[in-house]
Formats: structure tokens, C-alpha cells, sequence
């Protein structure tokens, strides 16, 4: 049985057939131990399915592949351009519920030539950056707001080759919000550090605040 009702199926046929000028490949990595893998692996045949220009490659966690990429957990996805360069966007987790519509606007920007969907001044400082930044989103499937910062924080790394921003489920991946103290989200951390977050869908500019502020 599909995961896609038929009824979003052609919207989103519909949708990629007109919005999607590029290939898009979806990079998916699993490992034996991964609770949601074969889900995740479903769904994105599914949505492979919907385009000709999207493409899906799986490879184990531990192959050399996941090495060049530096993936940590499973299920990870990571979104490129035909040309696999890493642009830092990558989902840890299933993306369902609300952050199924966060895959389907990065697969749409990066259908469009992955250029960030951000203000000039934004875009500017985030070029300027000398140091690397991560930014985590803590996310679940039920959150509406998450959506929000998920794709703020993907748009920034679109932006800079100095920021990576993952997308994690928090609830698949307990024992890392349990570290970083997630009680509600979404809870954007900075730099993997425990202590350097803030929690909510703040509005571009006082996200990228925040994120230069913590990152210091």
C-alpha cells in the first residue's frame, strides 16, 4: 500500500512537472539498526516516482559514500544537484507530517538551481562568515512551526558554503534531545553546543541573529 494518497500524488506531479528545472538527487543512507529506514525508503520511491528529474541513491551509513558526506545517523538525507556537490542541507529523521512539506519546498529550490530563498542583506552576511556554523533543527512530524525554521535554517546553508543545517526528528532521535535539553520546538542549536540555542520560528532576520550571535 502507497504512503501517498492519490489525491496528493497528482499535486505534487503537478507541481514538479511545472516548478522543477533541474535534476534533483535525494541521497538517502540506512543502517541495520534504523527504525524508520525502510519507511523513509518507501516514501522516497514514492516520490521519485512523481518526476523524472529527481533521483534517489541509497547507501549504507558506513559506506564510503556516507564517509564523503560525513553522515552520523540513520536515516539521513542529504538534497544535492546533479553534480552531488554537498550544499549542507540534510534531514535526519523521516520527514512526515509538517516536514513533509519542508522536503517537498527544498526538492522545489533545488529543482530551481538550489539558490537560497532569502533577503539580499541576509544572504550577504551569511557569505561573510569566517568560521563554519551547523545549525540543528529539532523538529517533530505535528509541529506547524517547524516547517519554518527548517527551511530558513536550509536556505542558510544554501547561502554559504560555511553553514550545514540538519533537520532532526526529535523524537526518533531521543537520546540526542535528551543531550541538548529539547522540550519544545522548534529548538535550533548552534555549533552542536548544548547551551547555544533558541527555540522558536523567529523571522529571518532575528533567526540570522541569533545564529551569528551563538556562533561566535
Amino acid at each position: 500500500m502507497g504512503l501517498l494518497a492519490e489525491k496528493d500524488r497528482r499535486y505534487l506531479q503537478d507541481l514538479f512537472s511545472k516548478e522543477l528545472q533541474n535534476e534533483v538527487k535525494l541521497l538517502f543512507f540506512y543502517d541495520e539498526n534504523c527504525e524508520y529506514c525502510d519507511l523513509e525508503s518507501q516514501l522516497l520511491d514514492e516520490v521519485k516516482e512523481l518526476s523524472d528529474k529527481i533521483i534517489v541513491e541509497k547507501y549504507h551509513k558506513n559506506s564510503e559514500k556516507g564517509a564523503e558526506y560525513k553522515v552520523e545517523y540513520a536515516p539521513a538525507l542529504i538534497l544535492t544537484l546533479s553534480d552531488g556537490k554537498d550544499r549542507g542541507v540534510r534531514f535526519y529523521g523521516i520527514p512526515s507530517g509538517h516536514e513533509f512539506g519542508t522536503l517537498i519546498q527544498d526538492i522545489v529550490t533545488f529543482g530551481k538551481g538550489a539558490k537560497p530563498q532569502l533577503s539580499e542583506d541576509t544572504i550577504k552576511k551569511l557569505q561573510s562568515l569566517d568560521r563554519p556554523v551547523k545549525i540543528s533543527v529539532f523538529v517533530t512530524p505535528t509541529c506547524p512551526y517547524c516547517p519554518r525554521a527548517a527551511l530558513t535554517a536550509h536556505n542558510m546553508a544554501l547561502a554559504s558554503d560555511m553553514v550545514t543545517a540538519e533537520v532532526i526528528e526529535a523524537n526518533e532521535f531521543y537520546d540526542l534531545s535528551e543531550e541538548f535539553g529539547v522540550s519544545s520546538v522548534p529548538h535550533i542549536a548552534i555549533n552542536r553546543n548544548p547551551d547555544r540555542y533558541f527555540i522558536g520560528a523567529y523571522p529571518e532576520p532575528q533567526f540570522l541573529q541569533q545564529v551569528l550571535e551563538l556562533s561566535k
